[in-house]
């Protein structure tokens, strides 16, 4: 794993954080001397102390951060009263230099920790894969994009399940569905959604021509009945055989599954297991998730309106819009490049496997991490 140098804070970022800390801190001995008053109530004693562990890994870090700067104090202390004394002064700064590195880390860690979160990060994720231009060409290489991830699902030691896949004459894929359990699958995958666009022979091309071709990837949060209330009477359930290209496993009865959600107009189809009550719990998976991502957007785009309002210098990386171009496989030159990160890898073999993707989530995150912090700069100071 290649280690992710801190973000450089800057001393108004610094005074924005410390502000924020002495918050908590002064949060924090509320609630405490909330739950030592013997008249707070179950409820009132309960919610104290629900918070209070919410807020206990960074009271941690804060504690050591204070301990630290009281080193440092100290230090410089010391300095001051013994100008004359070489080893004394030696030994002092040497001391010092290691007490605000420490500094600087207990504070990274801490800007980490008040950074806004998406609860979805640590979710299970739907993966779906559609052949966009490029007819059979961009079938093969939806394939291919398929393939890459349940690769790298594998390597991450994920779940990797097909939930449905529809097959043109060549055998590639006119689009795919699978879902993806594991530790923090959404945080790592949700950039990945967006056009990936393709470069190279394509094996019916008899000229040698290459052709460009693209594929839309889609990476959706799994949802549960908490976020998403499915009722009886906004569904309509169809039922039909499985067969053609489209099913992996085309038999003679009405296995396969069509869930339409009557407000929305959104439509679920899945023909890929031979049972049809698991091609509907399948469609049911995939429904929520739609119908859960819709809702997210529609609260991330009044955010992002709002932020932008307030800061419009502000840049987010890609807004995860699936008709935005984030990605080129370049076969003939062996490189595939990321728009949004601008980075190259001169390794494409490799990342088809499954490997190397890494480089390019990792650069994405950690330039999340960085617009992260310009808005939580911004929004205080405009507060």
């Amino acid at each position: 794993m290649t280690e992710v140098h801190q973000p450089q804070l800057s001393p108004d970022l610094v005074r924005i954080m410390e502000r924020r800390l002495s918050a908590i801190e002064h949060r924090s001995a509320s609630l405490h001397n909330l739950i030592n008053q013997p008249e707070a109530s179950p409820a009132e004693y309960a919610r104290a102390n629900k918070e209070l562990r919410k807020l206990s890994g960074c009271m941690d870090l804060i504690s050591h951060l204070r301990t630290k700067q009281k080193e440092i104090d100290g230090l410089k202390s010391l300095m001051s009263e013994c100008p004359e004394d070489k080893d004394m002064l030696d030994m002092a700064t040497e001391e010092l230099s290691q007490a605000i590195e420490e500094e600087k880390r207990l504070q990274s860690l801490l800007l980490k920790s008040l950074l806004p979160k998406d609860d979805a990060d640590e979710r299970d994720s739907i993966l779906e894969v559609r052949a966009g231009t490029g007819g059979e060409e961009a079938s093969l290489f939806a394939m291919d994009v398929f393939k890459m991830y349940e690769r790298y699902s594998q390597k991450r030691g994920w779940k990797f399940e097909i939930v449905d896949i529809a097959e043109s004459d060549l055998r590639g894929y006119k689009e795919a569905s699978a879902a993806i359990s594991g530790v923090g699958v959404f945080g790592k995958l949700k950039f990945e959604s967006g056009v990936h666009r393709v470069q190279r022979v394509p094996v019916t091309e008899k000229s040698g021509r290459v052709h460009t071709s693209a594929v839309s990837v889609a990476i959706l949060p799994q949802a549960d009945e908490v976020d998403v209330q499915l009722r009886n009477e906004d569904l309509r359930i169809d039922t039909y055989r499985s067969g053609g290209s489209g099913g992996q496993h085309a038999n003679t009865t009405n296995s396969a599954v069509r869930i339409t959600h009557i407000p929305t107009g959104m439509t679920v189809a899945i023909q890929d297991e031979r049972s049809q009550h698991m091609n509907k719990a399948k469609a049911l998976k995939v429904l929520c998730a739609k119908l859960y991502e819709i809702e997210r957007s529609r609260i991330q785009i009044s955010r992002s309106k709002l932020r932008s309002e307030q800061n419009p210098s502000l840049e987010q990386i890609g807004s995860g819009d699936r008709s935005e171009r984030i990605r080129t496989y370049n076969f003939p030159q062996g490189r595939v490049t990321d728009h949004r990160v601008g980075i190259t890898h001169h390794a494409i073999d490799d990342v088809m496997q499954g490997g190397n993707l890494d480089v390019f989530i990792d650069a994405l995150l950690l330039q999340q991490e960085m617009d992260a912090i310009a808005s939580f700069s911004s929004s205080i100071d405009t507060s």
